[in-house]
């Protein structure tokens, strides 16, 4: 057997080579590991488990079912820990501590002895800090994704986490629920293991990874709580021992082309405006930029087919049964890069034109010729208000107010919205242009996904439902509105969006691409003067490094010295 391979991978040096190997097989038979077992290859399993993360309570029995895979290849498999990062758990927001885990998945990758990796993420942020990880380690991966929730049910609706949570809590802001029913609501929107139940950040990521060639075909949809999943655990574990050896490394399956695949389908699945931020960071580790511009290039020419939650009515065990990401990677065939490589060795023409199951629901998912819209789901904007650009949901937003022009009502940060949103005082109409400053990567709150404003209660409550909303902040994948986030430069590094105040106009043109904030240069110039000082940044700890290298989205909001050189 080669010599680099399983625990003799990485030896610490105490000068003694056979004293290093000596030493550590003297420790890992403490484990109980036979002199057997400690000779085959080893595959590292990266395991994020954790109290806080209820999207991940399954996967001790996945992680079984990864295990069976790895043994009956032929290989050891030893689970580690990392960084777990619960969406609704972590404060201020779990983007702040996505790259905390890309750190940890990548060091522990690299120092640790595995021949390859099988990535287990599924929650928002984890599945592309595994990712971003995994491309810089440079070791052979292969991702298994939690899979999404099953729906519940309220009065003979179903519910899916979280469009309907925040279509139920609409409805409560306005007067049209009271207080008992929201809380049985709260009780029934999430009840099984897994991602949101809708084509939110979660199931977008999972998606794009098998769009990128990450993870085995036809598992990315699959309901966490449904046996193919363990089925998919079981492959996954056997496909990384096939890949030891090889030179399937994420840097060689993630590159310009099926980057451009993972855009393709994003567009035509509808998909979460952060998947634009996760994505750009995955391709910087490889050297890789994405370019707004090219978003809407590939946009004008790539239809929506997927009619899921929040941009349609089906959720995410619909579209499963439904052909999945496969039916759509085959409807988008002539756009794609066929030449990819994925984690099966299969290049992505050869996974399509063994794909047999021909059979798609086409209430979930429209064929190319009979798309749900002619154009992608996410539009890039520009102009003088984001002059690196900004990201709209068009395929969830209102088309009525795709060409608006508005008068600013500003709120200056989280807190000010908090107070000052549902004042009866509070001067607002429905045809004015909510603004949110000091919400993007480099204020305090760390580009939270706050970029969703609450409707003012006064005219939430006389029927208006959507009103055009911008911000340098994020917005849930499962969100809805027609709404403009990512601004960038954010307000709080000397961005134009903290130079507007109360009363001016801005002009939004979807057309055009354009947003635009009607104040002539000289009056911001004199604003931008006497702006006040930002806060002090902090001085300590993981908040200190993450203050000095953050990045803007418009380079995937990583850390600056993360990125190839």
């Amino acid at each position: 057997m080669n010599d680099t391979r399983g625990f003799q991978h990485g030896l610490t040096n105490y000068g003694d080579p056979d004293f290093s190997l000596y030493l550590r097989r003297s420790f890992a038979q403490s484990m109980g590991y036979s002199r057997e077992m400690l000779g085959k290859p080893v595959i590292g399993i990266a395991y994020t488990p954790s109290g806080f993360n209820n999207c991940h309570r399954h996967f001790p029995e996945l992680l079984d079912a990864v295990k069976r895979g790895v043994l009956a290849a032929g290989a050891l498999p030893v689970e580690f820990p990392t960084v777990s990062l619960g969406e609704v758990f972590l404060n201020p927001t779990s983007l702040k501590f996505r790259n905390l885990m890309a750190m940890d998945t990548e060091e522990m990758i690299r120092a640790q002895p595995m021949d390859a990796v099988v990535l287990m993420g599924g929650c928002d942020k984890t599945v592309p800090a595994q990712l971003m990880g995994a491309v810089s380690a440079g070791r052979p991966a292969v991702m298994l994704v939690a899979g999404p929730m099953m729906t519940g049910r309220h009065q003979g609706e179903r519910l899916g986490a979280c469009t309907d949570c925040r279509q139920f809590w609409a409805r409560y802001r306005a007067g049209g629920i009271d207080a008992t029913e929201i809380s049985t609501v709260e009780s029934r929107l999430a009840t099984t293991a897994g991602t949101c139940a809708v084509m939110g950040t979660a199931s977008t990521m999972a998606c794009l990874a098998e769009a990128l060639g990450m993870i085995l075909p036809g598992t990315s949809a699959i309901p966490a709580v449904h046996a193919d999943r363990l089925r998919a655990a079981e492959a996954t574990g056997a496909a990384a021992v096939r890949m030891i050896g090889s030179q399937l490394t994420p840097e060689r399956i993630v590159n310009v082309k099926s980057v451009e695949n993972a855009l393709r389908v994003l567009l035509a699945l509808g998909g979460s405006t952060n998947a634009v931020i996760h994505l750009t960071a995955i391709a910087g580790r490889a050297g890789i930029p994405v370019s707004l511009g090219r978003l809407n290039e590939l946009s004008d020419t790539t239809p929506v087919l997927v009619n899921l939650k929040p941009v349609g009515s089906h959720y995410m065990e619909d579209f499963f049964a439904a052909g999945g990401i496969g039916a759509v990677l085959r409807e988008l065939k002539p756009l794609l890069h066929l030449d990819c490589l994925t984690v099966t060795g299969e290049t992505l023409g050869e996974r399509l034109a063994n794909d047999t199951d021909a059979w798609v629901d086409r209430t979930v998912i429209a064929a190319a010729t009979e798309p749900l819209e002619p154009q992608g789901g996410l539009v890039a904007l520009f102009g003088n208000l984001a002059p690196k650009g900004a990201v709209l949901k068009r395929s969830a937003a209102d088309a009525d107010l795709f060409e608006h022009e508005g008068r600013a009502v500003v709120f200056s940060s989280l807190a000010d919205l908090s107070a000052r949103v549902d004042d009866p005082a509070l001067d607002v109409t429905p045809q004015d242009i909510m603004v949110l400053q000091n919400a993007g990567p480099h204020a305090p709150e760390a580009m939270p996904e706050a970029g969703y404003l609450p409707i003012p209660k006064k005219l939430a409550s006389a029927g208006v439902k959507d009103m055009v909303r911008i911000s340098d902040a994020r917005m849930s994948g499962t969100a809805f509105g027609t709404i403009v986030l990512h601004i960038t430069p954010d307000s709080a590094s000397g961005g134009p969006l903290g130079l507007v105040r109360n009363g001016d106009r801005i002009r939004l043109s979807v057309k055009r691409r354009r947003i635009e904030l009607l104040v002539d240069d000289a009056e911001l110039h004199r604003r931008a003067r006497v702006m006040p000082r930002p806060p002090m940044k902090p001085t300590r700890g993981y908040a200190k490094l993450y203050a000095d290298e953050i990045l803007g989205a418009d380079e995937g909001c990583d850390f600056g010295f993360l990125k190839p050189k």
